[in-house]
Formats: structure tokens, sequence, C-alpha cells
């Protein structure tokens, strides 16, 4: 935990905070922090500071807090994601907070079991931890918009148009494409698929509506590897 996240309800007045649970555990077991001591908070959507420990037992902690910096920025990105399996999707919303992505759409396709969609990990509270974790991580407070749609060819046809207009548009898929680009300095929406990658008529649909297709080269990534390498990649 690179930094203390602090909610709403944590706070007591403008300056001070009284947290448990979780981040107690953190502060005690991992950190081994004592009165006195400083740590690097942030309030989540907001600013960054430092933390003074005032008091602290096994029940709570009481922190004087001052925000004063700014998060860092965001990536300009908006990731087009199709619905991972579940055991991949909780990784992949903490590397997307991690490296700074700031909206997330996730979308239906042939290769997406629906039984991916009933997965318990896209209730929103499930996907905020997630996102919070990431956040904890790369030192930020904001957190990433997610959003659902289930529903592609009415997506693409009617939302997405609107979505990448006057942005470079990139769909990342296996096959005889141009290399994906490096070092991108302009607003981007980017599209990864399923295991597998989309079939040609999705495919087919997302170049219809404006995205131009990339590759990664000849070999085939697991979507956790893709999102990373892609980012990394292009940002």
């Amino acid at each position: 935990m690179n930094l203390l996240l602090l909610e709403e309800t944590d706070f007591i007045d403008a300056d001070h905070v009284r947290l448990s649970g979780r981040r107690l555990a953190h502060m005690l077991d991992i950190q081994q922090v004592g009165v006195g001591d400083t740590l690097r908070v942030g309030r989540i959507n907001g600013l960054m500071g430092q933390g003074t420990v005032l008091d602290l037992d096994k029940n709570s902690a009481l922190l004087n807090v001052v925000l004063n910096e700014q998060p860092p920025a965001k990536l300009p990105l908006t990731l087009l994601l199709a619905m991972p399996r579940p055991k991949m999707f909780r990784r992949i919303l903490q590397h997307c907070a991690t490296l700074g992505v700031p909206e997330i759409i996730l979308l239906n396709s042939v290769r997406v079991e629906k039984s991916f969609w009933q997965t318990p990990f896209l209730q929103p509270e499930v996907v905020r931890d997630n996102l919070l974790l990431g956040l904890e991580q790369a030192r930020d407070t904001v957190l990433p918009a997610v959003r659902i749609e289930k529903r592609f060819k009415p997506f693409v046809e009617d939302s997405l148009p609107g979505i990448i207009d006057g942005r470079l548009a990139l769909v990342a898929h296996p096959g005889n494409f141009p290399a994906c680009p490096r070092g991108i300095d302009q607003p981007l929406t980017l599209a990864i698929g399923p295991e597998g990658g989309w079939v040609p008529y999705e495919v087919d649909k997302l170049i219809e509506a404006g995205m131009q297709p990339v590759q990664l080269g000849d070999r085939i990534l697991r979507v956790e590897t893709a999102v990373t390498a892609l980012v990394s990649r292009l940002f």
C-alpha cells in the first residue's frame, strides 16, 4: 500500500481522520507505524498529502492530514474491453487503475461466455475495491469510471462513433495488420478483445465504426498481459 486512501466517512473534521479495518491492519502489521510517524495519504477522488499519526491502538488510528498535492494525471485513454474471465477480471481492474486508465467500457463479444456477466466480481462494491487496490499501488486517488455494455452491435453502431469522434481509435487484434504504434501523444480509444480475439464480424463492425486494426506480433497474449503491454507501448 503506497498510498493510504481516505473515504469521506473517515473524516472527523477537515483535518482529522479515524481509520480501522484493513488500513489499520496494514499500518500496524506492514508499515509498523507509531504515534508521530507520517504516511502518504489521499482523499478518494481528491487531493493527496501527508498524515501524521496522533493516536493508535488495535482498534483505530487517529491521523492529522494535510492534503495539498494533486494526484498524477490520467492517460488520455478510453479502454473498450471485452468482458474477461472472472479470474482475470479483478487483476485487470487493478492493473488499469495502476496504469492511469480513466475510463473502462466492458463490452460483450461472441467469445464472452454468458456466465462471465453473472460473476459477483461485477458488483459495484467489488469493482470499486479492486480499483482502489490499483490506486493504492500507483499513488493515485481518482477512481476510473467503469461502464457495462452487454449489447455489442447497438453499442458499436450507436454509441461508439460519438466516443471516438476526433480521437485516434485502435482495435487490437492478431493478424496481418499494422504494428501497434508507440509513444502517442493524443487522446485514444483502444479496443481489446477476449481470449482468442474478436471474431471477424466484430472486427469488421469496429472498423466500420471508425477504428483502425493493429497487432502486437505473432504471439497470442492473455487479456491481462495484452492490456498492460498495449497501454505501456502506446503511452
